[in-house]
């Protein structure tokens, strides 16, 4: 367990990529702090299954991350009971579909306040921590979008591009206090976040639930095959260990080819 000892920190991880990266964090010691809305019970139920994996402590916050005030919580609520965030994972983020002229403003401010600023406001707080302990793992969960652009997602694309910019900037600012940074850029995973996707994407294009899987998600993908949040979160793993203290600033996809064409 190498990461006995160390605290970890993943927003969006009540299900999907973000509860994988749980898991796998907790399955090599890590404490945990999980972030998301969802069924009180079946949170946690999660949350005492990652410390009976761990043997370690795992706690959980149901802030608000569009909200500052509330991140600023969530970062002190980890550091009073955990001591500060060792690694930190932002994956928080919801999507919608629509032409940019019938985008709703309320939709677009959302979606780069959650995908966006509250990545900067995590890892702002976080890295005094960090640069205090001379260690620390910034990962980000980007998009295959965060390297490509899809139709009718103007925001989303705009948000994890920001993503990959951002990320690139703090390696560099970090690069010599034993701190990395960098994204995964998963293609598409078939995760809550996909499946809710899909009306939205059938109304706008005028296809049927399988075109949409078929010609439009799995079409990008030249394996033919969803990445699975376990992939995505073994990635996350081996970043974390100190044979990839090296790899920093790095933009690495887990995408079935789709950003090789």
């Amino acid at each position: 367990m190498f990461l006995k000892g160390k605290t970890a920190l993943v927003t969006g991880s009540t299900s999907g990529i973000g509860l994988a990266y749980a898991k796998a964090l907790a399955a090599e010691g890590a404490n945990l702090v999980i972030n998301g809305f969802g069924d009180a019970v079946a949170i946690e139920t999660e949350r005492a299954a990652l410390e009976a994996t761990s043997g370690g402590r795992a706690i959980y916050s149901g802030h608000d991350l569009t909200k500052v005030a509330e991140i600023e919580a969530m970062m002190a609520q980890a550091a009073d009971a955990l001591g500060g965030v060792d690694i930190l994972i932002n994956n928080a983020g919801i999507q919608h579909v629509a032409p940019v002229e019938q985008f709703p403003i309320d939709k677009w401010d959302l979606i780069i306040a959650l995908n966006l600023n509250a990545a900067f406001h995590t890892t702002r707080l976080a890295v005094p921590h960090m640069k205090g302990k001379k260690w620390g793992r910034i990962i980000q969960t980007a998009s295959a979008h965060s390297l490509v652009a899809s139709p009718f997602k103007s925001a989303y694309v705009t948000a994890k591009h920001g993503i990959a910019g951002f990320t690139k900037t703090i390696a560099l600012e970090l690069a010599t206090f034993g701190v990395t940074a960098n994204c995964i850029s998963p293609g598409y995973v078939w995760t809550p976040l996909v499946e809710k996707q899909i009306p939205d994407t059938m109304a706008a294009r005028n296809l049927t639930r399988d075109q949409v899987i078929n010609d439009v998600l799995l079409d990008s993908q030249p394996t033919k095959q969803f990445v699975t949040p376990e992939q995505v979160a073994a990635l996350a793993l081996f970043l974390c260990r100190d044979e990839a203290s090296q790899i920093t600033g790095a933009n690495l996809s887990v995408d079935g080819g789709w950003t090789a064409e």
